[in-house]
């Protein structure tokens, strides 16, 4: 499966189709952002004409759009990939959705011959570049075995985790954690900062220990510097966290803490940070407390 049609060339999408290229697949792309696409076609990439014609051109169709009604419209809609695409064709979306969403979309798929794939990723910007993303994929075994080595140019960890739906399941639970792991890092570290003792140092002495985390040591670099360009933006978290309430409640799942953070990103959102790295969630204690958490000169 060498042909491959990449659908959605933002922020992440961009660099993911750029990995594939570099592994040799030949590829046809297609955005919204003619801009993107012209940048793709510059390194080697063939330019779709839209979600169709994407997938009448390829066998393997991969997604990375920014929610749900995003693929079900490019997915479902008019001169949508289901109209397109070729029977034993295979769907891999890459996208953070609803799981519902996933299941309803493979469910339409599959009346027209084709399997489809849930397959978001962690990692961010950096490990999009890097093609180090943690890559969690819901669906049929056989079918994930067919697209493993398509997903390893992208991907330092690509699992099969379940039934189409669980890939999404999966990254909410990832979101959960990673959101409430820099929610702590962010009062914690405005705490030491508040009582006089240096932040720098306390990270250093912490990241060894059973507090040390990915998160603490992706983020807490950013938050002494003052640097919350994004890697992964506040607003798209919000998107994340919305989605995991929104499943919490369809299962009857306590949601306590992971309504707590979202209010605390939604705090955020309104002062105008919605684009800042969700690192940033660290200015929300900052302005509380009436500190700056940064390196000491």
């Amino acid at each position: 499966m060498n042909k491959i049609g990449f659908i959605g060339l933002g922020i992440m999408g961009k660099p993911m189709a750029r990995n594939l290229l570099k592994a040799g697949y030949q590829l046809i792309v297609y955005d919204i952002n003619t801009d993107a696409i012209e940048e793709l076609v510059k390194d080697g990439a063939k330019e779709g004409k839209s979600s169709a014609d994407v997938a009448s051109q390829s066998e393997v169709i991969i997604t990375m759009l920014p929610n749900s009604p995003d693929v079900k419209e490019v997915v479902l809609g008019s001169n949508g990939i289901i109209d397109g695409i070729k029977p034993g064709s295979v769907v891999v979306d890459m996208s953070s959705i609803a799981p519902s969403t996933s299941r309803e979309v493979a469910e339409k798929l599959l009346r027209k011959g084709v399997i489809m794939l849930d397959a978001p990723v962690s990692g961010g910007e950096p490990k999009a570049i890097e093609g180090k993303l943690a890559i969690m994929v819901g669906g049929p075994e056989e079918t994930f075995n067919k697209v493993k080595d398509i997903l390893g140019a992208m991907g330092a960890s690509v699992k099969l985790v379940g039934d189409i739906g669980s890939g999404n399941v999966t990254k909410l639970a990832n979101q959960i954690i990673v959101a409430l792991n820099i929610a702590a890092i962010g009062e914690a570290m405005v705490l030491v900062t508040k009582a006089g003792v240096n932040p720098e140092k306390v990270y250093q002495a912490i990241r060894g220990g059973l507090a040390g985390s990915t998160a603490l040591d992706a983020k807490m670099p950013m938050i002494l510097d003052g640097n919350f360009k994004p890697g992964f933006r506040i607003e798209l978290h919000i998107k994340d966290l919305m989605n995991a309430l929104d499943t919490a409640k369809e299962l009857d799942v306590p949601d306590i803490l992971t309504s707590k953070v979202l209010e605390i990103m939604q705090s955020l959102k309104a002062d105008g940070k919605a684009q800042d790295d969700h690192g940033g969630i660290i200015q929300y204690y900052e302005k509380s407390a009436k500190v700056k958490v940064r390196k000491k000169s």
